[in-house]
C-alpha cells in the first residue's frame, strides 16, 4: 500500500497542531491548576494556541501573538506554561528569523514576571521565580535550537538536490555532445561525398545534353535532404543553455525564409504576447512553426501559408495553414516531425492537432498552457 496516501498536507498538520496545543492549554487551565479571574484568560489561551495554524505562513506574526497571549493569561491569573509560544519560537527559527525570535523571546521572558506580579498571586521574588518555572527557559532554548537545526538540515538537503540536478544536467550535456561528435565524424563526410558526386554527375550529364536518369536525380535529392536533416540534428544536439535558445522572437525569421522559397507566408502575432510567453513555450512554438513550414516546403506543393499566434488568459494558441494538395480523403501518415511536435506539446501539458482541411490544404493547431511553465 502506498504510504504517500496517508501523508497530510502541511496546512492540515498545522491546524492539527494548533487544535492539539489549544486543547492541552484549556484542559490544564480547567483542571484548576493556578488561579484565574474571568473568561479573558481562556480567550487568550485559545487565541494563542489557534494562532499556530498560521505559523508556516506568518511565523513572526504568530510569534508576537503567542507571546502577547502568554503574558496576557499570566496577568489574568493563569499559571499555565507558554506552550504555544514555544511552538512559535520553533517555527520562527525554522523560517530563519533568528534575530527577531531572540528579541521577542527576551521581551516575553522579561514581561512574564511582571504579568505574574500584576496578577497578585505572588510577591516580587516569588513572581520572578514562578515566571522562570512557567516559561521553562530550557525548553525555550531547546525549541529555538530544534528550529535552527531543522532549517540547516533543509538547506543542506536543498543544496544536495541542486548539486544532483546540476550533475545530471552536465552529464546529459556531455552525452549529447558526444553523440553529436560521433554523428558528425561518421556521417557528415559520407553524406557530403554522396551529395557532391551526385550533383556533379547531374551537372555533367546536362552539360553533355544527355538525359539525367531519375535514379540519379533521386540520389541527389536524397543527399541534399540527408545533409539538411543531419545539420538540423547536430544543431539540436549542440543546443544547450550556453547558447540563446530560439523562441517567439525568432519566428519572423522562419516566415521570411519560407517566403524566399516561393511560398507566400504571412505571420500574425497578437499584441503584447512577447511579454507573456515563458521561454519553454516560446521555444516549442518556434519548433512547431519550423517543422510545419519545412513540411509545407517539402511535401505540400503549396503556394501560400499563414501562421497565426494568439493567446487566451491561460494559454497560447498557434495555427498554421497552407493551400497544398493534402485532403481529408488522403491524410498523410504521421512522420518523425509530427511525432516530435506532439511530444513537445504534450510535455508542456498542451494539445496539438495536425490534419488536412475540408477546403483543401493542411492545418496544424496547437494550444500551450501559460501556467506551470517557465
Amino acid at each position: 500500500m502506498n504510504r504517500a496516501r496517508f501523508r497530510l498536507r502541511p496546512g492540515v498538520r498545522d491546524w492539527l497542531t494548533a487544535v492539539g496545543v489549544t486543547a492541552a492549554l484549556l484542559v490544564t487551565a480547567l483542571s484548576g491548576q493556578g488561579q484565574h479571574s474571568g473568561p479573558l484568560g481562556y480567550v487568550l489561551l485559545a487565541v494563542g494556541g489557534l494562532a499556530l495554524a498560521a505559523g508556516r505562513r506568518a511565523p513572526v506574526a504568530v510569534l508576537a501573538v503567542t507571546g502577547v497571549c502568554a503574558v496576557g493569561y499570566q496577568a489574568a491569573g493563569f499559571d499555565v506554561a507558554a506552550v504555544a509560544f514555544l511552538f512559535a519560537v520553533y517555527a520562527a527559527m525554522r523560517a530563519g528569523h533568528r534575530v527577531i525570535t531572540a528579541a521577542v523571546s527576551v521581551t516575553v521572558l522579561a514581561a512574564l514576571p511582571l504579568a505574574a506580579l500584576a496578577a497578585g498571586r505572588h510577591d516580587t521574588g516569588e513572581a520572578f521565580a514562578q515566571a522562570r518555572g512557567a516559561l521553562q527557559i530550557a525548553w525555550l532554548i531547546a525549541a529555538a535550537a530544534a528550529g535552527e537545526a531543522l532549517r540547516q538540515a533543509e538547506r543542506r538537503a536543498d543544496e544536495a538536490e541542486r548539486t544532483r540536478e546540476e550533475t545530471a544536467r552536465r552529464r546529459a550535456d556531455e552525452e549529447r555532445l558526444h553523440i553529436a561528435r560521433e554523428l558528425h565524424d561518421s556521417l557528415t563526410h559520407q553524406i557530403s561525398v554522396i551529395k557532391v558526386q551526385s550533383e556533379a554527375a547531374v551537372h555533367v550529364a546536362r552539360k553533355r545534353g544527355e538525359p539525367v536518369p531519375e535514379a540519379l536525380l533521386a540520389i541527389r535529392e536524397a543527399g541534399r535532404e540527408a545533409s539538411r536533416e543531419l545539420r538540423a540534428t547536430l544543431e539540436a544536439l549542440r543546443d544547450d543553455d550556453t547558447t540563446p535558445p530560439h523562441g517567439l522572437a525568432h519566428i519572423p525569421e522562419l516566415v521570411e525564409r519560407s517566403s524566399r522559397t516561393g511560398i507566400r507566408t504571412t505571420l500574425t502575432i497578437q499584441d503584447r504576447l512577447h511579454d507573456e510567453v515563458p521561454a519553454t513555450v516560446g521555444r516549442t512554438l518556434y519548433r512547431i512553426v519550423q517543422e510545419s513550414l519545412t513540411n509545407i516546403a517539402r511535401h505540400a506543393d503549396a503556394t501560400t501559408a499563414s501562421v497565426h499566434i494568439g493567446h487566451r488568459p491561460d494559454a497560447v494558441t498557434l495555427r498554421i495553414d497552407d493551400d497544398g494538395k493534402a485532403t481529408q480523403a488522403a491524410a498523410p501518415e504521421p512522420g518523425i516531425g509530427l511525432l516530435g511536435m506532439h511530444e513537445r506539446v504534450t510535455a508542456l501539458g498542451g494539445r496539438l492537432r495536425a490534419a488536412p482541411r475540408a477546403e483543401g490544404g493542411f492545418t496544424v493547431r496547437a494550444e500551450l498552457p501559460l501556467r506551470g511553465t517557465s
